[in-house]
C-alpha cells in the first residue's frame, strides 16, 4: 500500500505539468460548457413555455410558427439527451471535417458540452418555469408588463432559483463527463492520465490519481454552488422578489 501511494506521488510530481494542463482545460469545458448551456436552456425553455400558450387574440399563422418552433425545440431537446456525449462529439466534430472544414479539437468540445447540457438545462428550466404561481405572471400583465416582459423580470428570476440545485448538478456532471471528449484528442485530465499510464505502464496509479483530482473538483463545485444557492434563497434583492419588482411598475 505504501509502495502504491508513493508511485502515485512519484508520478504526480513528474508529471505535475500534463495534470495542471488537463486541469485546467476540464474547468473550462465544465464551466464554460454550463454556463453557454443555461443560457441556451434560459432561451429554449422559456420558448417551448410561450409557444405552448395561445392567446385568444392569436392569428393562425402565429398558432402555426409557434407549434413549428417548439416542434423544432422538442426534436433538438429529445436527440442530445438521448444519445451520448461522445457519440455526440464524434459526429460533431468529424462531421465539419467531412464538409472540407476544420477546427480545433477543444472549440469542438465547449460546443459539443454546451449543447448537450443546453437540452437539459432547457428541461430544468422549463420545469422551473411551471413551478411558479400562474398568479405571479397573471399580476406583472396586470400592471401593464407584456407576456415577454413578464417571463423576464419574474417568472424566470424565480425559475431560476427553483432550479439552482439541478443547475448544480449539471456542472458536476459535466466537469465528470469532459472525459468522453478525449475521444476527439482534447488533453484534458482522463486524455493526461492516460497518456501518463502509456507511458509509465503504471495504469492503476496514473487513473488512480486523476479519480482523486476528479474528486476534488467535483466536491470543490459541489461546496461553491450550495454556497450560493443558500445566500441565494437568503437575499433580499428585488430581483428575486416579483411582488415587488410588480410593485415599482406600479409606482411608475
Amino acid at each position: 500500500m505504501i509502495d502504491f501511494i508513493n508511485t502515485m506521488i512519484d508520478l504526480a510530481t513528474e508529471y505535475q505539468s500534463l495534470l495542471l494542463t488537463g486541469v485546467y482545460r476540464t474547468l473550462i469545458l465544465g464551466i464554460v460548457g454550463t454556463v453557454v448551456g443555461l443560457i441556451i436552456g434560459l432561451i429554449v425553455g422559456a420558448l417551448r413555455v410561450i409557444c405552448v400558450k395561445h392567446e385568444p387574440t392569436e392569428k393562425s399563422i402565429t398558432k402555426g410558427l409557434k407549434w413549428l418552433l417548439n416542434a423544432i425545440m422538442n426534436i433538438y431537446i429529445t436527440i442530445f439527451r438521448g444519445t451520448p456525449m461522445m457519440v455526440q462529439a464524434m459526429i460533431i466534430y468529424f462531421g465539419v471535417f467531412d464538409l472540407g472544414l476544420q477546427w480545433d479539437p477543444f472549440i469542438a468540445g465547449l460546443v459539443v458540452i454546451s449543447v448537450n447540457t443546453g437540452a437539459y438545462m432547457a428541461e430544468i428550466i422549463r420545469s422551473g418555469i411551471q413551478s411558479i404561481d400562474a398568479g405571479q405572471e397573471e399580476a406583472a400583465r396586470s400592471v401593464g408588463m407584456s407576456g415577454m416582459q413578464a417571463m423576464r423580470y419574474v417568472v424566470l428570476p424565480q425559475a431560476i432559483r427553483n432550479a439552482f440545485p439541478s443547475i448544480g448538478n449539471e456542472l458536476i456532471v459535466n466537469i465528470k463527463d469532459c472525459c468522453t471528449l478525449s475521444t476527439i484528442m482534447i488533453t484534458e485530465l482522463f486524455y493526461q492520465a492516460r497518456t501518463i499510464a502509456g507511458s509509465t505502464y503504471k495504469t492503476v496509479p496514473a487513473y488512480m490519481i486523476a479519480a482523486i483530482i476528479y474528486l476534488i473538483l467535483t466536491s470543490l463545485a459541489s461546496f461553491i454552488m450550495k454556497k450560493l444557492e443558500k445566500r441565494i434563497n437568503h437575499t433580499e434583492s428585488n430581483y428575486f422578489a416579483s411582488s415587488t419588482v410588480v410593485e415599482n411598475m406600479e409606482n411608475q
